[in-house]
């Protein structure tokens, strides 16, 4: 990347409100990407987020709550049959616009942090192909929506 010429002195100017600094704020500990992630695989409820992180109750609470204020998660109360009333998340379209930041990191992980193959492949639903991230100028290419996505194994289940 260059910069414009009135920018191209970078003592001159400060980037005071980086839109970089203020996601990484948002997404400021692992635990809030990992519930963020989880929310895309289709974790809704509390208790797994806790579960399938691995983490501690409080944790996944201050990670919801960040999402929450944000805009990324809505809550939606569902009642098992005997139990009380309890809220599951929801990701909003807010959230949704966070998808290729999610595979992006994924994919990225994927090329340089895996020995061997991806666990995870994802793909487009109706067709097979495989979903990338990409930069691009062009602004007629159809993005796909995480509804579909579907996410394959690469690995032997348990």
């Amino acid at each position: 990347m260059t910069f414009e010429d009135q920018l191209a002195d970078r003592d001159r100017w400060r980037a005071e409100h980086c839109s970089v600094a203020m996601v990484l704020a948002l997404l400021s500990t692992k635990t809030t990407f990992l519930v963020l992630r989880e929310c895309f695989y289709g974790t809704s409820r509390f208790e797994d987020f806790v579960e399938r992180i691995g983490t501690s109750a409080p944790a996944i609470s201050r990670a919801l709550k960040q999402l929450e204020s944000a805009h990324c998660l809505t809550r939606a109360p569902y009642r098992e049959p005997g139990a009380r009333p309890r809220d599951e998340y929801r990701l909003t379209s807010t959230g949704e616009d966070l998808l290729p930041v999610v595979l992006a990191i994924a994919q990225w992980g994927d090329a340089h942090l895996q020995n061997g193959s991806a666990p995870l492949m994802f793909v487009e639903a109706c067709s097979g192909l495989p979903v990338r991230v990409c930069v691009t100028a062009d602004a007629d290419v159809a993005e796909t929506q995480s509804s579909d996505i579907e996410i394959r194994g690469r690995f032997t289940l348990d």
